[in-house]
């Protein structure tokens, strides 16, 4: 092949390569311009009125986004009502705090429902308190209303394998409790007095929000946990039923039934209409298995979870 033909060859392929690219960004723009144009990325339905749903669900922690959401419902004069769909074994103290007082305040503005799903246990019962009602299923599992502080210990392990930690210290109590050497009396104090504190402001609020003796309160909060059946007889929740129910009391509060009950989701951490994977699909059908980025386009969604503060879980399975 002479010299003229190998030029040609090369032009020609850096032009479809160059069309290629293109076309790709184009198909992505248009798509992410019909999302931001759509219901999805407008709200489009949000602007008539309607009863908002918010779903939380698994460990929870403090997530800002939900809490933005949640300031954006309380002021939204469209939504009427807000029905909070709980499915959480718990989480950290601190995530339910806040997500707690922020319900709260979209319940000086309109009615609350907490609508307890399979599981509402511990930081998951204490956002249920936040409703104006709560409603849950005849074997919903709740309760579980106390703190815990875990932490691993591993000194066995490297006494083994003959690892050891050597460390010099500001004061005796910085950095308590290790996992590298058990706990001295005075660190398992200071964080029992620490447990003890959040534990009575949990069983405070309890008594506060459920009408209840702070005695009897406290006689609730050893950590059981109760079915929906067992948890109306000691009046942690209001009523069983689901959603006939919920709309039966949003009625009373003169909420239309007529009303469409509209999820206000978080926005998608991935690109609309499934396109990080469509796009990474395409650019490996055209060659591009090197392109750069490619692992990110298809992952790219994925949250890791991570736990913060004293932790109050009811623990599935657990010892």
């Amino acid at each position: 092949m002479d010299q003229l033909a190998i030029a040609d060859r090369r032009q020609l392929r850096r032009k479809l390569g160059f069309w290629r690219i293109v076309s790709i960004a184009l198909v992505l723009c248009a798509g992410i311009a019909a999302y931001f144009y759509s219901d999805a990325g407008q709200g489009g339905g949000f602007s008539r009125p309607h009863i908002a749903r918010v779903d939380i669900s698994g460990i929870i922690q403090d997530d800002r986004e939900l809490l933005e959401r949640l300031n954006r419902i309380a002021e939204t004069d469209a939504v009427k009502a807000l029905v909070v769909t709980i499915s959480s074994p718990g989480g950290t103290t601190y995530g339910g705090e806040v997500l707690f007082k922020a319900i709260r305040k979209v319940a000086e503005k309109k009615p609350v429902v907490s609508d307890v799903r399979t599981l509402a246990a511990s930081a998951g019962y204490m956002i249920a308190l936040a409703g104006d009602r709560i409603v849950a299923g005849d074997n919903s599992i709740t309760g579980s209303i106390g703190v815990i502080f875990q932490y691993p210990q591993v000194k066995d392990l490297m006494d083994k394998i003959g690892v050891s930690l050597e460390e010099i210290k500001s004061a005796p109590l910085k950095a308590e409790p290790s996992p590298f050497h058990p706990p001295s009396d005075d660190a398992k104090a200071v964080i029992q007095a620490m447990i003890d504190d959040s534990f009575n402001w949990f069983v405070d609020l309890v008594a506060d929000r459920r009408n209840l003796p702070r005695q009897e309160a406290l006689q609730l909060a050893d950590g059981r946990i109760f079915t929906g059946r067992q948890a109306l007889k000691l009046k942690l929740i209001d009523e069983l039923g689901g959603d006939d129910e919920i709309r039966a009391f949003l009625d009373s509060r003169k909420v239309g039934r007529e009303l469409d009950v509209i999820d206000w989701k978080a926005p998608s951490t991935s690109l609309p209409f499934g396109l990080g994977s469509a796009a990474a699909v395409w650019l490996k059908s055209l060659g591009y298995e090197a392109f750069p980025y490619l692992g990110s386009l298809e992952k790219l969604g994925h949250d890791k979870l991570f736990l913060d503060g004293l932790v109050s879980v009811w623990q599935v399975g657990g010892d």
